[in-house]
């Protein structure tokens, strides 16, 4: 018994020696470890307006940059393929150690991305650009495929018991958008019809009136697919109330007011791509593609979903909601 007594005191001993020993070199070290990550400048250049679903994208690059102690340049577009390219581009000559873009159009910020590559400056795509970022020289793509994303989507709207789906894509040139559509249509049993309500995110209001339009013109729609939170909320349940409030609609995305709405039984469900996680992610790979040399994924994707909310578990999603991290 003593002799177990005096092995857990050496040890105690062994390890505050470390601690100690650790301590009194801890602060050049430490100091020297900051300066080096400091001069680290990841950049996140999206197609992202900073809404609803992009500030909680923005959010999570700057937590992950701020626990790291990276400096950290984050700037959106606005779905202007040709401003976010011209960004891209002068963060290549800005001093960027690494860069991480979302792709929705992807031959639009080629050229930009494939100079980063040439600069030897480690890349990935984020949110969008999941089929297409070994083109575009990204070691990784952090984001969910959009493609099953829809293929689920079509087996949750066969679980409904619906026969037809319509599709709006509130952005034209996004392929992540039609991916979604074209996935849902791949499972569900019914039709999809997609349906264009481009730039429908700076016009709700007229959104919403070309899908009740749609709705009035075909009564054999039972279901709608919104591609996302803000569009579903802001466009479709007002139009599905005028229309027939016995539409089922599901979207993806999550926002507050979505998260309300299912808690009503408006509407179904949201996916969930856990937006947060793209933004963080994004930031802790291009970190240690940078200080390291390593390139997780291993030429995969690193999927951030899909995940449901549904009313069986949205009020366990709305307090992270209201904390910014979905």
């Amino acid at each position: 018994m003593v002799k177990k007594k005096l092995a857990i005191m050496a040890a105690g001993v062994a390890v505050l020696a470390l601690a100690l020993a650790g301590c009194s070199g801890k602060a050049s070290s430490s100091s020297t470890a900051d300066a080096a990550n400091a001069s680290i400048k990841i950049c996140i250049y999206t197609h992202g307006d900073g809404g609803t679903f992009w500030s909680v994208v923005q959010k999570g690059a700057e937590d992950a940059a701020k626990q790291l102690g990276v400096t950290l340049d984050y700037q959106g577009s606005s779905n202007d393929s040709a401003k976010q390219a011209s960004t891209i581009s002068a963060g290549v000559k800005g001093g960027c150690s690494a860069i991480g873009a979302s792709a929705p159009d992807p031959g639009a910020i080629k050229d930009a991305m494939l100079a980063a590559k040439a600069a030897n400056l480690p890349t990935l795509t984020l949110n969008s650009g999941s089929d297409v970022y070994k083109d575009l020289g990204a070691f990784t793509h952090v984001g969910q495929d959009e493609t099953v994303a829809g293929e689920q989507a079509g087996l949750k709207f066969n679980d409904l018991g619906l026969k037809k789906i319509l599709c709006p894509i509130q952005e034209a040139a996004n392929s992540g958008l039609t991916d979604r559509c074209n996935g849902a249509a791949k499972t569900f049993k019914g039709t999809v019809q997609q349906f264009n309500v481009d730039g429908a995110l700076a016009d709700l209001t007229g959104a919403e009136a070309k899908i009740q339009a749609a709705l009035q013109a075909d009564p054999t729609i039972d279901g709608v697919f919104a591609l996302n939170a803000d569009v579903a909320t802001g466009a479709v349940l007002p139009a599905v109330q005028a229309v027939n409030p016995k539409i089922v609609v599901g979207t993806v995305d999550l926002s507050n007011d979505a998260l309300k709405a299912i808690s009503a039984g408006t509407l179904a469900f949201a996916i969930d791509q856990q937006q947060y996680a793209q933004g963080f992610l994004a930031v802790q790979l291009l970190y240690l593609a940078v200080k390291d040399a390593i390139e997780v994924g291993g030429g995969n994707p690193v999927y951030t979903g899909p995940a449901f909310v549904t009313k069986d578990n949205v009020q366990a999603v709305q307090a992270s909601v209201q904390a910014g991290t979905r």
